[in-house]
C-alpha cells in the first residue's frame, strides 16, 4: 500500500533565538528538514511539508516536495489539516511527523507503517531518561493506547507515566482527515492538538498502538543546546560507520564529518580534521591533523596536511601531496604532484609530478573575473613564485625563486622574472647600532 508523510515545519523556533527557521538549522552539514526528508523518502511514497508564512528558504529546502503554508499558528492538529487538501483522493496511509524530530530513521518509520497495518492508528513513543514536559501516552490493561495527555494538562499521576509521546501518528488518510476535523481547542493553550486524534480514534473503537523507539531518534530539537546534543549524536553515528567501513580515525571524537562524507578503506584521519559537505576520499589516503576539506575529491594514496585546506572544486590526484598551510580552490593536482608548504593554488591545473615550491601563489582574480593557471607535467615552480593568470607553465619547465610570471613559459624552459639585485657597499650597520 502507498503511504504519504506530512512534515510539520511551521514553527518559528523562538527558543533558537534566530532569524533562520528552526528546521533550517544544520546537522552534519544539511538542514534538519532535509535530514528527516531523506529518511521519509526511504519509507514513504510522497511527502508534504507544512511551513509558516514568509519562509521561502524553507520551501526551497523542501523541494521537490510540495509545501503548504499554515497562515495562523493554531496548533499541530490545525497544521496537519492544512496539508490534507494536497492529499485529496489519497486512500493510503498518512503519517504526520515533526520536522524538528530530525533524527527519526527510515527503519523506525517502516516499523510505524507495519504497526499501522495491524491497527487503526499507530504512533511513536519513547521512554526518555528525563521525561521533562513531554506528553504522556496512556494505555489500558491490554496495552492499547487510550489517549495522550499534554504535560500542561496532565495530573500528577499522569505525569508519573514513563511512556512519552513523540508526536508522530500514522493512520489511513480518510480516517485521519475525519479525526482532525473533530479536534477541539478546549485546553489550556487554546490550540488544536494533533495528539487528540488518539482519543477520538479510541472512542470510535479503533485499536491504537504505540511503537517504542530510542530517545536519540525521537528527541525534539528546539534550542541551540538541543541542536548541539543532536549534532553530537549524528557525529557519533557517522564516525562509527566510517570506522566500520575500514577508515582509521586516530582521535574519533575530534573529527567532524558531514552527512555525505565518503571515506574509502585504509584511509587514516588525524585529529581535528573537518569534512564539510561534498567530500569523497578514496582508499589509502592520509589526512593529517587540523585539515579542512569541502566539496573536493582526494584520489587513492594522496597525503593531505597537516593544516591544509581543500575548497570546492578541488581534485587531488593519486599519490599527490598537499602539505601544511596549503590552500587549493577549484584546482586539479595531478598524480604524484606536490605542494608541500605555504601555497595558494586557485583555479589551477597542476600536471603530474609537478613540484610547487613554498610560498607559491596563483594570482587568479583580477577584481572582476577569475582566470586559470596551467602547470605542465614535471614542472618545478620555485619558492615565492607569483603566477599571474591566465598563464601556462610548460612541461618540465622551471621558474626561478621569487619570480612574477606574467607570460607563458615553454616546455623545458627556465623563467626568471625578478628585479636585478644591487649591492650598496658601506650602507650596512658597520659602526652603528641597529634601530628597532
Amino acid at each position: 500500500m502507498t503511504a504519504a508523510a506530512i512534515l510539520l515545519a511551521a514553527g518559528q523556533g523562538t527558543r533558537m533565538k534566530s532569524a533562520l527557521p528552526k528546521t533550517l538549522h544544520p546537522l552534519a552539514g544539511r538542514p534538519m528538514v532535509r535530514h528527516l526528508l531523506a529518511a521519509v523518502e526511504q519509507a514513504f511514497d510522497r511527502a508534504v511539508v507544512v511551513v509558516g508564512p514568509d519562509m521561502p528558504a524553507l520551501e526551497k529546502a523542501a523541494a521537490p516536495h510540495p509545501t503548504v503554508v499554515q497562515r495562523e499558528r493554531l496548533g499541530t492538529g490545525h497544521a496537519a489539516l492544512q496539508a490534507m487538501p494536497l492529499l485529496e483522493g489519497f486512500a493510503g496511509d498518512v503519517a504526520v511527523l515533526y520536522a524538528d524530530n530530525a533524527l527519526i530513521s527510515a527503519a523506525t518509520m517502516h516499523k510505524l507503517r507495519a504497526a499501522r497495518a495491524k491497527a487503526g492508528l499507530a504512533l511513536l513513543a519513547m521512554r526518555p531518561a528525563d521525561p521533562a514536559k513531554y506528553g504522556r501516552v496512556l494505555t489500558d490493561g491490554t496495552g492499547a493506547v487510550t489517549r495522550i495527555v499534554e504535560y500542561a494538562d496532565a495530573t500528577d499521576e499522569q505525569r508519573a507515566v514513563g511512556l512519552c509521546n513523540a508526536g508522530v501518528v500514522c493512520a489511513a488518510a480518510p480516517d485521519l482527515l475525519r479525526w482532525l476535523g473533530q479536534v477541539r481547542n478546549d485546553n489550556r493553550q487554546g490550540e488544536y492538538y494533533l495528539t487528540d486524534v488518539v482519543a477520538i480514534a479510541a472512542a470510535e473503537g479503533m485499536r491504537v498502538v504505540a511503537v517504542e523507539a530510542p530517545e536519540a531518534e525521537l528527541r525534539g530539537i528546539n534550542s541551540r543546546a538541543e541542536l548541539a546534543e543532536a549534532e553530537a549524536e549524528v557525529q557519533h553515528g557517522l564516525r562509527r560507520a566510517a570506522m566500520e567501513n575500514g577508515a582509521t580515525l586516530i582521535q574519533p571524537e575530534s573529527v567532524t564529518l558531514s552527512h555525505d562524507t565518503v571515506l574509502g578503506r585504509d584511509v587514516t584521519i588525524g585529529p581535528n580534521v573537518v569534512f564539510a559537505p561534498g567530500v569523497t576520499v578514496e582508499d589509502e589516503v592520509e589526512i593529517r591533523p587540523f585539515s579542512h576539506l569541502e566539496g573536493c575529491v582526494v584520489r587513492r594514496g594522496a597525503v593531505i596536511g597537516p593544516f591544509a585546506r581543500l575548497r570546492p572544486g578541488t581534485v587531488v590526484g593519486p599519490s599527490a601531496h598537499v602539505g601544511n598551510f596549503v590552500e587549493l580552490k577549484a584546482a586539479v593536482l595531478g598524480e604524484g604532484a606536490k605542494a608541500n608548504h605555504l601555497t595558494y593554488l586557485g583555479d589551477a591545473e597542476i600536471g603530474a609530478r609537478a613540484n610547487i615550491g613554498a610560498g607559491t601563489i596563483t594570482c587568479n582574480y583580477d577584481g572582476v573575473n577569475k582566470h586559470r593557471t596551467v602547470i605542465g607535467e614535471g614542472a618545478f615552480i620555485g619558492s615565492d613564485t607569483a603566477l599571474v593568470a591566465p598563464v601556462t607553465v610548460g612541461a618540465r619547465a622551471i621558474t626561478a625563486a621569487g619570480s612574477v610570471i606574467t607570460e607563458g613559459v615553454p616546455d623545458d624552459a627556465m623563467a626568471i622574472a625578478r628585479g636585478r639585485q644591487v649591492n650598496k657597499e658601506g650602507r650596512g650597520f658597520k659602526g652603528k647600532k641597529p634601530g628597532r
